[in-house]
């Protein structure tokens, strides 16, 4: 099993920062930062794998947000920064035991989320 425990999540003013933890435990192949908007499906916004081999963001975030983990912290992070109004969702930490890691039915392990609003 995977335990994932989102925090840092907030209300910012647009133009702001924040930066997004997720504390885990057990085995991850590769760990994700997903978010829902209401009434949207959910997006994936950042993907990194634990060995550090290789990161994805999605177009929407390129040059704004950055994925990093702390293996020995056994922590994800997601900077994020230069926000805007569009970025308002809740955020969700992933994680898989293995596979492509690319959509949100590639992760098997899902924190509870961690909810981010960005007021203009």
């Amino acid at each position: 099993q995977v335990h994932l425990v989102e925090s840092g999540g907030g209300s910012v003013q647009a133009g702001g920062s924040l930066r997004l933890s997720c504390a885990a435990s057990g085995y991850r192949y590769c760990m994700g930062w997903f978010r829902q908007a209401p009434g949207k499906e959910r997006e994936r916004v950042a993907r990194i794998y634990t060995d550090g081999s290789s990161t994805y963001y999605a177009d929407s975030v390129k040059g704004r947000f950055t994925i990093s983990q702390d293996n020995a912290k056994d922590t994800l992070y997601l900077q994020m920064n230069n926000l805007s109004p569009e970025d308002t969702a809740m955020y969700y930490c992933a994680a898989s035991w293995g596979g492509s890691c690319r959509g949100s039915t590639d992760f098997g392990f899902w924190g509870q989320g961690t909810q981010v609003t960005v007021s203009s």
